[in-house]
């Protein structure tokens, strides 16, 4: 009989070692989607890590003990492919919204305003553009659906809303896309090599690349595209799934401080100085009918 029972003891041990051995309550994880995109994400070079959402990361995480975290590195390709993934636990922090994403993705309150993106040239062909300008703006659809000219645009990217709705309108002929995790960078070399006269971009990216590559900000001009508004939102988003939604819950607590007293001044120390003052002043205005 004793032994028996010991046996029995014995077997019951064994059986509860494997939850014993377990973590008391085991956390999901969230894998956190980023791509080289300053100066927003900088993975390399001399900054690497001090970008706007870079510094965000970290205070999220912080204030999010109930999950693991984990850093994964995509291009914007890949990142939309995860994100439609249901069965995966992906955020991105750096999303604007498009009613395409917000069929699979849930998205946070807005986190920060950014300028607008536009088209970015050499000097030396700022002549193919006169045309269709009217003051500084350009016109993106009409030069583009009249001239022969290809305009530079990363596969799969977001420019906004309505500069999205100029690029569905145009002749695919007149786009060239290119994929990767470096694809505006390579753009910019494309066109200094005199391969492609025009870039889609944003400013603060590209002026960043621009001296990154060893080239000078005077040999360029930006134009921003007529009929579009001068600030875009971004946005944390993650998986339209049951973890998904509820980490944007959790995540909508923690923006609006982090939106008011330290997103803009991150972004704005990466503005041409002149512009500084004035987004710091006007994004005060941002989230005030919110």
């Amino acid at each position: 009989m004793c032994a028996a029972r010991w046996l029995r003891q014995l077997l019951l041990l064994c059986g509860l070692l494997p939850a014993l051995l377990q973590p008391a309550s085991a956390k999901e994880r969230i894998f956190w989607l980023v791509r080289d995109l300053p100066p927003f994400t900088i993975l390399e070079g001399q900054q690497k890590g001090q970008g706007v959402i870079d510094q965000l990361l970290p205070l999220l995480i912080g204030q999010m003990p109930e999950y693991e975290h984990s850093i994964v590195r995509v291009n914007r390709a890949r990142g939309i492919q995860m994100l439609q993934d249901r069965n995966t636990f992906t955020c991105d922090p750096t999303l604007l919204w498009t009613p395409e994403r917000a069929e699979y993705v849930r998205f946070s309150m807005p986190s920060l305003g950014v300028l607008s993106g536009g088209l970015v040239l050499r000097k030396e062909n700022q002549a193919l553009v006169a045309p269709y300008l009217d003051g500084q703006q350009v016109d993106l659809h009409g030069m583009l659906s009249k001239t022969p000219l290809k305009l530079g645009i990363v596969a799969e990217r977001s420019y906004g809303t309505q500069i999205d709705g100029i690029l569905r309108q145009l002749p695919e002929t007149s786009l060239s896309r290119h994929y990767g995790n470096d694809a505006t960078a390579n753009l910019l070399q494309m066109q200094q090599l005199g391969r492609l006269r025009m870039v889609l971009g944003y400013w603060p990216e590209v002026r960043y690349l621009i001296q990154q590559q060893g080239g000078s900000l005077a040999d360029y001009q930006f134009h921003p595209v007529q009929g579009v508004s001068r600030y875009q939102f971004l946005h944390v988003g993650c998986s339209d799934s049951e973890l998904g939604r509820a980490a944007v819950a959790h995540i909508d607590q923690l923006l609006p401080a982090l939106r008011r007293d330290v997103l803009p001044g991150l972004y704005a120390r990466w503005l041409d100085p002149a512009l500084r003052e004035d987004y710091l002043e006007e994004s005060r205005r941002f989230f005030e009918a919110q």
